[in-house]
């Protein structure tokens, strides 16, 4: 899923190509898609471009009447550039927004489809689409402290909850918590205050060198294959690789379709936790430290 770095990435790339552009044709070809009718998609033809921002992981492309078009891509939905027109198919290709100098489609691999459109119109109607997370990359000390203790839960659902922080999801959360040093099970309320701190200047470190690096990528282009998988990421979808700080095999817990990454000897004092799935079936025979899990392996 396109998080805050790809979707700033993305909204660079588009003020580049489409901001003051006239918006002359809105093809719509999947069902799914479209998840509001008032405003129309029509009511953006023959608009131009105003503002383009973000809304946590949405892109909220706004025109000149106040109508803005909201973009939430979700796990699989990726946004295409051409300076030629393109047509929505429907299977692959769920929309294309012809400009008077090119082309946005909006494609979405797989068979589920869960990327979708949300037509607002003025201020209200787009605040009504945001979670209201706070932005890390703009918060105070203080106000980080507040979003983050305002409930007790564990710092991975902290981190990914989008009305705690805005535009953080599965992939960099786990990066945030191993540059962190911190457990992704840990309670936000049993922190001590340089741990917040520690995790603050984390936050805010990973999503800049990960905004950064993408930049570089994208080198002026409009940004293809955007991915939560990347191999310069320390610990996320890296299971069972060495972690780039202390060489042990980065472990998982895996949940539902997600799974967290974590480094064991970095973050949690070389703990194992509980992967749902696996320590229920295996009860006591589940491995406690990464000494007991190379022991298991070994006498295999």
């Amino acid at each position: 899923m396109p998080e805050l770095p790809d979707v700033t990435v993305y909204i660079e790339a588009l003020e580049q190509r489409i901001y003051s552009h006239t918006l002359t044709k809105a093809q719509i070809a999947s069902p799914f898609l479209l998840r509001t009718i008032d405003p129309p998609v029509d009511a953006c033809v023959g608009h131009a471009v105003s503002s383009i921002k973000r809304v946590g992981k949405r892109i909220a492309i706004g025109f000149d009447n106040d109508i803005w078009l909201v973009l939430h891509l979700m796990i699989a939905g990726r946004l295409h550039w051409s300076e030629k027109l393109k047509k929505a198919d429907g299977r692959r290709t769920l929309a294309a927004f012809v400009f008077d100098n090119g082309c946005l489609t909006l494609t979405e691999a797989g068979s589920q489809r869960r990327a979708s459109l949300h037509m607002a119109a003025g201020k209200a109607g787009l605040d009504a689409l945001d979670p209201g997370g706070i932005d890390v990359m703009t918060a105070s000390l203080g106000e980080f402290i507040a979003a983050l203790t305002a409930g007790n839960h564990t710092l991975k659902r902290a981190l990914t909850d989008p009305h705690v922080f805005s535009g953080i999801g599965n992939a960099y959360s786990d990066e945030i918590l191993h540059r962190a040093r911190l457990s992704p099970v840990t309670l936000t309320s049993r922190l001590t205050t340089d741990e917040i701190a520690r995790l603050r200047l984390a936050t805010r470190a990973t999503l800049q060198e990960w905004m950064d690096r993408l930049r570089i990528e994208a080198a002026g282009g409009f940004p293809e294959g955007v991915t939560a998988f990347r191999k310069e990421m320390a610990v996320h979808g890296r299971y069972g690789q060495p972690c780039p700080v202390c060489g042990a095999k980065v472990q998982r817990i895996r949940y539902a379709s997600n799974e967290t990454n974590y480094c064991a000897q970095c973050q949690t004092g070389g703990r194992l936790l509980a992967d749902r799935a696996l320590s229920r079936l295996l009860r006591e025979d589940w491995p406690r430290t990464l000494e007991e899990l190379e022991e298991r392996r070994i006498a295999k």
